[in-house]
């Protein structure tokens, strides 16, 4: 019989798990935690309200009792998935100590310091597993699906939602504002400049559409959707069993 996940002992995972993540990558995550939020908003006009709206409406609709958020930052999609999933048991996990300090101050009560490649949880522990704008920066995307795979009950669903390229004129419109435009804008409002040059090249270097549904194919699941969302800035991807 599968174990579950303890429901009580879950502030934190053993420190131990997020140093397999890039020691870099980790450190300029929590180098902007405090001022991610703020930087998230304004650099997408407020839409990304709506596309976490957009993707916890959909997880609604499949009534599951447990969720992880993986990747979960500040925990953005982890409350927007309280407010719409209200009888699920969320968990929250990222490989950034600083972005789930963050979190918890936000309200999100349950988190656990992770890395994505290594979770810590038992086979088949959650109904479904969500990943918002993390997917991307993980060390192995293949790896990373496999894992949540084998978290994931044989009947579970997997939601990603990550940035992608548009197609026709507006890719390079996108381009030149992610490499131009968005680290200048992200610089004044963190101070990191560097985070978001690593944003502009992380984007265009991500698997998306077709290519990212059959990295999942691959990867194990079989139910595989995409739709795009603000003309192709961003993608919701589904996937299950």
């Amino acid at each position: 019989m599968k174990q579950r996940p303890d429901p009580v002992d879950v502030a934190t995972a053993p420190a131990a798990a997020a140093s397999r993540v890039p020691a870099a990558v980790r450190a300029m995550f929590d180098g902007i935690a405090r001022r991610y939020d703020l930087a998230n908003h304004l650099l997408s006009g407020g839409v990304d309200f709506w596309w976490r709206r957009r993707a916890a409406n959909l997880v609604r609709t499949w009534k599951p009792a447990r969720i992880l958020d993986l990747a979960t930052g500040t925990g953005d999609l982890a409350l927007t998935l309280a407010r719409k999933c209200p009888g699920a048991e969320i968990t929250a996990a990222d490989f950034s100590s600083e972005m789930l300090a963050v979190a918890r101050r936000k309200g999100v009560p349950r988190t656990v310091l992770a890395d994505a490649l290594h979770l810590p949880f038992a086979d088949g522990s959650f109904d479904c597993v969500t990943v918002a704008f993390g997917l991307r920066n993980m060390a192995d995307w293949s790896a990373a699906l496999r894992e949540i795979a084998r978290v994931l009950t044989p009947h579970g669903h997997l939601l990603v939602l990550d940035f992608s390229m548009p197609d026709g004129a507006l890719r390079h419109l996108y381009r030149f504002y992610l490499h131009h435009c968005l680290p200048v804008l992200a610089a004044l409002v963190t101070g990191k400049k560097d985070a978001y040059d690593y944003l502009g090249a992380s984007i265009e270097n991500f698997p998306s559409g077709s290519a990212m549904m059959s990295l999942m194919r691959e990867s194990g699941f079989r139910v595989v959707s995409a739709t795009p969302l603000t003309s192709g800035i961003a993608t919701i991807y589904c996937a299950q069993f």
